[in-house]
């Protein structure tokens, strides 16, 4: 953390620790229909306190982003447009680096692959006063529902087969492998006292897949979606 917070300092007890409060809100939805995307949402907050209780530092963090087995360009587009246009009110520049910041937070390094077709990720955000940094934060929860709840309505019902339930699966494979390497906030609640274990891993799919060294075939649905994934592009 004191990379990013200079001005953090240990308590006056010497032992090097120092006081913090942490709260969030977390939503991971995996849909039975391997048309219908997952999608993950976390916004939190963290404060340091001094050995007064006095606040010492703060910071704001989050985002949401969409995973899809199959790909929709007008899905991804209306996830990217909304949480846009909640950002753009508190300063045109967050969008893009937070689009950026999450193709780069969420690749799955060993795969060259990134988890899904993003959407928006930023952590220790103090640059606005904190009232203002919180209605912006509200502001990207309110963009959720109309982001994602279309997509469900005109994909859950959509028919499947049986190979395209076993590519979901392999997807939801690569879901896992980045979760549980590379996730911030699983490491540093696993690495936390007293921490509740289920609700660290509740992001994790009841089921997932993996075949060895396997390849879509060219052309198909499957490799554009992990072209992608290779490469990820600027939906707005």
């Amino acid at each position: 953390m004191k990379n990013d917070h200079k001005n953090i300092k240990p308590s006056e007890t010497g032992d090097g620790t120092v006081k913090f409060f942490a709260c969030g809100l977390s939503m991971v939805i995996h849909p039975w229909n391997p048309h219908a995307p997952t999608t993950h949402l976390n916004y939190r907050y963290f404060e340091i306190m001094n050995d007064d209780d006095s606040t010492q530092t703060w910071w704001f963090g989050g985002g949401a982003d969409l995973t899809p087995s199959y790909l929709y360009e007008e899905d991804c587009k209306l996830f990217h447009q909304n949480h846009k246009d909640a950002l753009d009110k508190y300063g045109e520049d967050l969008y893009p680096r937070w689009k950026k910041w999450c193709d780069e937070y969420f690749l799955i390094k060993h795969r060259g692959e990134t988890r899904g077709i993003g959407g928006i990720f930023f952590d220790d955000y103090d640059e606005q006063d904190p009232s203002i940094c919180l209605k912006m934060v509200e502001s990207c929860f309110d963009a959720f529902l109309p982001s994602y709840l279309p997509i469900v309505s005109r994909r859950k019902d959509m028919e499947y087969t049986e190979d395209e339930k076993k590519w979901q699966q392999l997807r939801r494979g690569r879901y896992v492998e980045f979760n549980l390497v590379y996730d911030r906030g699983t490491k540093f609640g696993l690495q936390t006292p007293g921490s509740r274990v289920e609700s660290i891993l509740m992001s994790l799919p009841v089921t997932a897949s993996w075949l060895y060294d396997h390849h879509p075939e060219e052309g198909s649905r499957e490799d554009k979606l992990l072209k992608v994934c290779q490469n990820p592009i600027e939906w707005v």
